[in-house]
């Protein structure tokens, strides 16, 4: 039976696994880190922001710096729910029928410009990302563990995009948004690519084997039952803002739990205090709510609507 790994060694290894991502990525700490958080907590990630910041790159860098089968799906409008899953056909020679598996069977699956597809080709992995399995004709297979998908997605008001459904969003446990360069991280990314606009693949920086350590003692991090009651409090208290229509789900507040015990552990800590909660709320939670039309019209964000939220439930003290 594999062991977990102490929190120490867990940041150990995840100092490693950041270096090798920054060869690929100028700066971007933050985004590297939400990354690495989603992976710990064997939640999902989606990466949102306009084209030509980096989305791809970071998640084919992370993917390959893990030891773990990787697939890539371009998202087109013309994609079909079989070119994700998989399809059965009939085998002339054997004079049966024979399942062809899709690039969801893999470990690491990018999903490449999500929301260019249909919100039926999206909805095929909705399966998969809850309950790694996938049901084709009545029949249900496992998919192999560790599971990630790394989905990138253009903001909605671009051309040819079609909205994520609220099903598919609350199942990426992190959302993450690159944002434009500074002035001396888009110098330093001229250098790197001067000659070459492609960057040689990355070398795989941890095993399987490893991985799963590294999330079983995130598992471990202790969170004190204050800190448990202000994750609560917080999702509890979206559900009654005037300014949503859809608070948190209790997936989300479960994610929120997960997530906060992975930033713990990316600091060395074994145990999860109030400001791990709110350093995630953000990207935990507003991708899943869903604003009511005056608010919309008053330009709010679901940003500030987090940054509302954290300002009005009381702070648990240490006693």
């Amino acid at each position: 039976m594999e062991q977990s790994l102490a929190t120490g060694q867990v940041q150990e290894m995840v100092a490693a696994l950041r270096e090798n991502i920054q060869r690929s990525i100028v700066g971007k700490d933050d985004a590297i880190n939400l990354a690495i958080i989603a992976l710990l907590s064997k939640g999902h990630l989606l990466v949102e922001d306009v084209p030509g910041i980096g989305k791809t790159t970071l998640s084919k860098a992370l993917a390959q710096s893990l030891g773990c089968s990787f697939s890539r799906i371009q998202f087109t409008p013309d994609l079909m729910p079989t070119d994700v899953l998989g399809v059965n056909f009939f085998n002339q020679k054997s004079g049966d029928f024979e399942f062809r598996p899709g690039p969801v069977f893999s470990q690491v699956l990018l999903a490449d410009e999500i929301n260019r597809a249909t919100p039926r080709t999206q909805s095929a992995l909705l399966e998969a990302m809850q309950e790694r399995q996938t049901t084709i004709d009545g029949v249900t297979r496992p998919l192999d563990e560790p599971f990630l998908v790394l989905a990138t997605e253009n903001p909605i008001e671009m051309e040819g995009t079609f909205p994520l459904p609220e099903a598919q969003l609350d199942r990426f446990m992190v959302r993450v948004k690159i944002g434009y360069p500074t002035e001396a991280e888009e110098s330093a990314i001229l250098l790197r690519f001067e000659r070459d606009t492609v960057l040689p693949p990355l070398e795989a920086v941890t095993s399987q084997t490893e991985l799963r350590q590294m999330q079983d003692g995130v598992t471990s991090v202790r969170v004190d039952e204050t800190v448990r009651s202000y994750i609560v409090a917080v999702a509890q208290a979206t559900r009654s803002h005037d300014g949503l229509t859809l608070g948190a789900s209790p997936r989300a507040t479960l994610a929120l739990y997960k997530t906060s015990q992975a930033r713990a552990a990316l600091d060395g800590r074994e145990f999860v205090t109030p400001d791990d909660v709110k350093a995630m709320a953000e990207s935990v939670l507003a991708h899943r709510m869903i604003l009511t039309s005056n608010s919309r019209l008053r330009g709010r964000t679901t940003e500030q609507v987090v940054a509302d939220v954290l300002g009005s439930v009381p702070v648990p003290i240490e006693r």
